[in-house]
């Protein structure tokens, strides 16, 4: 398996960890039943586990583009050391992202948002 299939493995499992913190909190917080009932009433959360939340939901917005970038480099055979290492940018800082958000370091953390988007931009720059 190639760097950047290797990165998107890992996105992904670092995204599953994303939507387990939240989960596993409301558990906690509100019970089972909060957990299993269909949630037609939003279960409010504040400070670290909402934004545990918007940071799941943020990683789910840039993992579908990510996917579609690493899965064209890969299928179309154009992986390079650029590709190999946007990858690696976008994962690294998709991670140290989630840490910054969930302790509220706001603009440190928007910086680092920005470096994940660039990584994404160098996976893309091979297929044009």
């Amino acid at each position: 398996m190639n760097v950047e299939l290797t990165m998107l493995t890992y996105s992904a499992i670092l995204a599953f960890v994303l939507i387990l913190i939240p989960a596993t909190y409301r558990s906690y917080k509100y019970g089972l039943q909060a957990s299993v009932s269909n949630r037609d009433e939003p279960t409010p959360f504040d400070g670290w586990a909402a934004r545990a939340q918007r940071t799941s939901a943020n990683m789910l917005e840039s993992l579908p583009i990510f996917t579609a970038l690493i899965l064209a480099v890969s299928m179309t055979g154009v992986s390079n050391p650029i590709t190999t290492l946007g990858a690696q940018i976008f994962f690294w800082a998709r991670l140290v992202y989630a840490v910054l958000y969930y302790v509220g370091i706001p603009w440190l953390r928007t910086v680092v948002w920005t470096l994940a988007a660039i990584g994404m931009v160098m996976v893309a720059s091979a297929l044009f």
